[in-house]
């Protein structure tokens, strides 16, 4: 792992474990990524309760309860479905903290509304309201994937921080 993504990785654990509080995943187009991050740092196993790879929109629905019709009207990669990710991995977890990913990496997928680089987040928390944002990264499929990793965990870094 490259160091930069370590140290966030890093600086999320310790925000977790002050706040005492425990962390799940959900991803779709980075498959894990965030997780295997989380995870990447000793001790991990204090703050990390578990994560999900809904690559498929079947899977969205099975493991997160991610409605269709959210799926029908905004798509898998909205903020929308997003959120239902963040607040169904929590409902399927005994953690405190959900976090979701959902994009299109490429190198094909995109359309013009949602070109390759258009990358959904949320943050769901006991102690915060739901925060949604969308990103749009450039570069290949890796790099786009690390750029949402590295996102995700500033900005669970950052809002963390706040709560």
């Amino acid at each position: 792992m490259d160091t930069e993504r370590y140290n966030l990785s890093e600086r999320v654990g310790l925000v977790l474990k002050e706040k005492k509080m425990i962390v799940v995943t959900a991803e779709s187009c980075t498959g894990g990524l965030l997780a295997a991050s989380i995870t990447d740092v000793p001790g991990s196993s204090a703050y990390f309760e578990r994560g999900f790879v809904v690559y498929s929109d079947v899977a969205k629905q099975e493991d997160l309860g991610v409605k269709s019709q959210t799926l029908e009207r905004f798509g898998a990669v909205s903020e929308q479905v997003a959120c239902e990710m963040a607040e169904g991995a929590l409902r399927h977890s005994h953690a405190t903290v959900g976090v979701a990913i959902t994009g299109i990496a490429g190198p094909t997928g995109g359309s013009k509304d949602k070109p390759i680089g258009t990358i959904c987040f949320a943050l769901v928390c006991l102690e915060l309201s739901i925060k949604a944002v969308t990103m749009h990264f450039d570069g290949d499929r890796r790099s786009i994937r690390m750029q949402a990793v590295k996102f995700a965990l500033e900005s669970l870094s950052k809002n963390l921080v706040r709560s």
